[in-house]
């Protein structure tokens, strides 16, 4: 077989000289049972094949491979931003004459795609060409999650006003759009903080320009700080990273200052959207709940000077209120607390007390009492006075609200 194609020789004829095409050649001889004969004896000798030509290198292209004999294989490769076109790999065939299976390929610059390599190249249609007219092309880099993009702009050639490009900080058409180019300016670097980033174009059925090239490169996206320790309150929420929300709550008797939710906002720096709230003691105010603790302003602090707080404490109607200084260290006469018994200070007053002073507990007969504190201009202090409500009836006894209490009360 010579290649593809059988050559017989029979009889006493000298076959004319035969010359493969192929670097293995098979000989087969066949005799029957009747007449012999002299037989035959031929030489060969290696000679050189000639190639297949040399394949076309695709614009914006490599190829790889210096050999074009039978079999040898060539392949291709693009550019970082362009498409491979055909096929990659192409081999020399045997035949009389010489050629390839397949035509070289071309390096395509295409309207949109998917990036999802930790960097690359996006080009615009036809690039280093013009693009054509009347394009929406849009390409989404898709990094691992916690990774955002850097771009960079190295061309930028368009239609001013008319044909434009948009960065889209996530995978949607709704998505924040962090940067919206036209013209001839190359634009400045961008940081998306999303792991998914849109870049969209749109040219009219006008002017064609050569378009854009830009790089990207994944850097990785830090969480915002961690709000904990919270003094005095808690944190609730399990992440830190973009998108994600904590929200804030104070321990009984102390007041949220700034906002309840923060969210981590997008960024190179991660941030929360809004500063962290802080847990104080507020200079009095309106309490409605059944049980819990007043706190001079500042505790665990000592109070500051030249306060004059109010609390106005308010339980349901039937019970009254019953008062026990767990902590009282103020300095004395100067500064001190006045109890009313009730919402007014022309009720009776239950007490005014300072120093530290030996009657620790007060009741009220109503379901309101008015308390206000005093600091002057010097030395501080500090105290803490946990209330709860009783139930009262008819009888001599009012009932605590907590599990299995109860104290006595004057009768009413």
């Amino acid at each position: 077989f010579l290649g593809s194609h059988r050559l017989a020789a029979t009889s006493t004829t000298v076959p004319a000289l035969l010359n493969s095409t192929s670097n293995q050649l098979y000989l087969h001889f066949y005799s029957d049972i009747s007449v012999s004969a002299a037989g035959f004896h031929l030489e060969y000798k290696t000679v050189g094949l000639s190639s297949c030509p040399e394949p076309a290198v695709p614009g914006n292209g490599l190829k790889i491979g210096e050999r074009y004999l039978v079999n040898d294989v060539v392949s291709f490769q693009c550019e970082p931003g362009y498409a491979l076109q055909g096929h990659s790999h192409i081999s020399c065939m045997p035949g009389t004459v010489r050629r390839w299976n397949y035509p070289p390929p071309l390096c395509i610059a295409q309207c949109g795609g998917t990036a999802e390599e930790l960097e690359g190249v996006i080009l615009s249609p036809g690039f280093p060409g013009n693009y054509p007219s009347n394009m929406d092309c849009s390409w989404r880099i898709s990094l691992p999650v916690g990774f955002g993009a850097h771009i960079q702009f190295l061309n930028f050639s368009t239609e001013p006003n008319h044909d434009f490009i948009e960065i889209r900080n996530g995978p949607y058409d709704t998505s924040n759009v962090i940067g919206r180019f036209s013209g001839t300016e190359i634009p400045g670097s961008l940081l998306s903080t999303s792991h998914e980033t849109t870049v969209y174009f749109h040219s009219d059925h006008s002017q064609n320009k050569p378009g854009f090239k830009l790089e990207y490169q994944a850097y990785e996206l830090q969480e915002c700080p961690d709000p904990e320790p919270f003094a005095n309150g808690i944190v609730r929420g399990a992440g830190y990273n973009v998108g994600q929300s904590v929200s804030f709550e104070c321990l009984p008797g102390y007041q949220l200052i700034g906002h309840p939710v923060l969210t981590c906002q997008h960024g190179t720096n991660r941030n929360w959207d809004h500063p962290l709230p802080r847990c104080e003691v507020p200079c009095g105010g309106n309490i409605t709940t059944q049980n819990g603790t007043v706190y001079s302003p500042g505790f665990p602090n000592q109070y500051p000077n030249s306060q004059d707080c109010t609390w106005l404490i308010t339980v349901p109607a039937g019970y009254g209120i019953h008062l026990n200084f767990t902590l009282l260290q103020m300095e004395p006469y100067n500064d001190f607390i006045t109890i009313w018994d009730g919402p007014q200070q022309t009720a009776p007053q239950l007490g005014m007390f300072t120093g530290n002073s030996v009657k620790k507990s007060a009741q009220s007969s109503s379901n309101q009492i008015l308390m206000k504190f005093h600091s002057d201009a010097a030395n501080g202090g500090i105290f803490a006075i946990y209330f709860y409500g009783l139930y009262c009836s008819l009888s001599s006894l009012c009932f605590n609200l907590l599990p299995h209490d109860f104290v006595a009360c004057r009768e009413v």
